[in-house]
């Protein structure tokens, strides 16, 4: 039987159609010894694509062509007839990684091509060989090196890697990268959203370096039966037949093997009794190493199981409730630009372990950064993690299902070492339709089948009716059957006419013996307005009201094992447009885009304080 990361690769070598990832998945590449070139770049705006082709769709002309290895000054110069209309080594600067739109003030609302360029030295050693890896760009990628392109990436929160080995020379280096926010029927998220579309290179660079042969991937858990369990990966023409190691020191674990004919490997061995098992209470990380063909592969893993039973969600095989909040990749401060530092992630997730007395976050709603992602480790937060399967899918389209399939790979591929994360979600908020349910189901056997160590989810929308005279709300989703935590978005006294008074009475149909989180509910609140007399919407007033009345109504459903509340903070997001309240933000943060704590944030911290005094069924 094949491992669960030999079946994993073979998924993502199905699709094709990604040049990056088919050459290696380079896990923990954010970990690796590496030269970053994070810092200034030049950038360029391409509105009509100029660079892209001509105006009759032919290849650009020379006068165009911004991926090129050319110092445009210098053949200017020695040309006078020479016409460019580009020059990257002269275009205006940015500190990457950040999105465009805070560029310059022109570029706020920029939707579309920019060019970005620098140069670098390098200094590759004989026999090895090198690799850029990309955090990620949104959405799309065209990467070129030395006026080479190398290769391609569709999806805007996901990494890839690219190898450059043949193409990379000792000392100065020109890249260039294509960055293209445009959405479109068929990319993921679709066209329509309720968040910023942060354009350009949003997450780090890196220049990598390994062996000819290299430990590529490992995959290192605690099985449910109390095992340390690896499946590994080599990559290179010496993959075969290649010793291998497991090594976590604080544990005096070493774990040895040999690789297969295809350079993999699988191997368990039983948890030593002084293992601490990861925890919010405890959230303890062991460094573990992966060695092989003279390479090693470190990361720093913390060991749990997460299980469901009935209605219960189990941590470590004991009962939790998830006292959670829903956060969007977006720093805090008055011009956000998608420049997760582990400072920043640290200010946002320290405010829902320390202040919000949260044990749990949903990171919505696309794969966060690989920063956010180890400081929920450090700080031992409960993570569920999305794809951007989001209202408008294409879901007929046989084309998106493969991206989506891709996406969905490359999020667990990467991630799959986190002890934090707990739950895969595949989509958001979809109406049922028998091309949804396929699209849906087939994304649900994907992590099934790869990570099965982990629960599946969705947020779910649902239906209402009226019973006895009190508004009761029903879930009647196919996906209920394939999921394991069945999650359901509600706004009822938001974005329904019931009046705060009657939300606490509204009851829940949930047929299913599976535990319930409510995913989402909140209200806007502009920071700062209060009118106690009406407590109108869009007030301070109102938040608390509306948020105190649906902990109530949460209170009486006794499947709940959960929440995230909608959202920590305040986020950019252009359909929201009411000059006075909104201005571009959606307001339903607990805290302000700066930080500025409204009334609500206590309702929901003293709640979690009680919660977490209790000890759950």
């Amino acid at each position: 039987m094949r491992s669960a990361l030999a079946r994993l690769a073979a998924l993502l070598l199905a699709f094709g159609g990604v040049q990056a990832c088919e050459a290696a998945i380079l896990a923990a590449g954010d970990l690796r010894p590496a030269l970053s070139l994070d810092g200034p770049w030049h950038y360029s705006v391409d509105p009509y694509r100029d660079g892209q082709a001509g105006f009759h769709g032919e290849e650009p002309g020379r006068s165009s062509r911004r991926y090129a290895d050319v110092d445009v000054e210098a053949a200017m110069k020695a040309n006078p007839t020479a016409l460019y209309e580009y020059d990257m080594d002269q275009s205006p600067v940015a500190q990457l990684p950040q999105s465009w739109l805070t560029h310059a003030p022109e570029m706020r609302y920029y939707q579309g091509l920019v060019w970005y360029e620098r140069k670098f030295d390098a200094h590759p050693k004989p026999g090895m060989r090198q690799f850029l890896r990309f955090g990620a760009v949104n959405y799309r990628a065209t990467v070129w090196l030395n006026g080479k392109q190398v290769g391609t990436h569709e999806g805007g929160f996901t990494p890839f890697a690219i190898e450059v080995t043949d193409t990379l020379r000792p000392g100065e280096n020109r890249i260039v990268v294509a960055a293209d926010s445009q959405a479109s029927e068929t990319s993921i998220p679709p066209s329509v959203t309720d968040w910023e579309n942060y354009g350009g290179i949003t997450r780090s660079v890196r220049l990598i370096e390994v062996p000819a042969t290299f430990v590529d991937d490992a995959w290192v858990r605690l099985t449910a039966d109390g095992r340390i369990a690896v499946d590994a990966k080599l990559d290179g023409a010496g993959a075969a037949g290649r010793p291998i190691s497991l090594r976590i020191p604080e544990l005096h674990l070493t774990l040895s093997g040999k690789t297969d004919a295809d350079g993999r490997w699988s191997g368990s061995i039983a948890a030593p009794h002084g293992l601490r098992r990861w925890s919010p209470e405890t959230p303890k990380l062991y460094d573990v190493t992966v060695a092989s063909a003279g390479d090693t592969l470190g990361d720093t893993i913390g060991f749990r199981t997460i299980t469901t039973r009935g209605t219960r969600i189990l941590l470590n095989g004991k009962p939790i409730y998830l006292r959670g909040i829903s956060v969007h990749e977006e720093e805090i401060g008055p011009n956000p630009t998608r420049a997760i530092t582990p400072e920043a992630a640290h200010q946002l997730l320290s405010v829902v372990k320390d202040e919000l007395h949260g044990n749990f976050v949903r990171l919505a709603h696309y794969p966060h950064s690989e920063v956010m992602t180890r400081e929920a480790d450090r700080l031992g937060l409960l993570v569920w993690s999305e794809i951007p399967i989001y209202w408008r899918v294409a879901f007929d389209n046989p084309d998106v299902l493969e991206k989506a399939r891709h996406m969905l790979t490359e999020e667990i591929m990467r991630d799959r070492n986190r002890a934090a994360i707990i739950i895969w979600s595949i989509a958001n908020e979809t109406p049922v339709s028998d091309a949804r349910n396929h699209f849906l189901f087939t994304l649900a056997d994907d992590v099934h089948r790869i990570d099965p160590s982990r629960l599946l989810s969705a947020a779910l929308l649902n239906g209402r009716g009226t019973v006895d005279g009190h508004a009761e709300m029903m879930l009647n989703d196919p996906l209920v059957a394939k999921v394991d935590v069945v999650a359901i978005n509600t706004y009822n006294g938001w974005y329904t006419d019931d009046k705060l008074a009657d939300v606490p009475n509204i009851t829940w149909r949930v047929p299913t013996d599976k535990p319930l989180v409510f995913s989402e509910f909140g209200a806007d609140a502009k920071a700062g307005f209060r009118d106690p007399r009406t407590i109108r919407k869009e007030s301070e007033d109102y938040q608390t009201a509306y948020l105190q009345a649906t902990l109530k109504m949460a209170d009486k459903v006794p499947e709940l094992t959960g929440m995230s509340p909608w959202v920590l903070k305040d986020f950019r997001s252009p359909r929201r447009q009411h000059p006075v309240f909104e201005q571009g933000w959606n307001r339903k943060g607990l805290i302000s885009e700066t930080g500025e704590h409204k009334q609500a944030f206590a309702v929901l911290a003293d709640y979690y304080a009680k919660k977490a005094a209790e000890t759950p069924r």
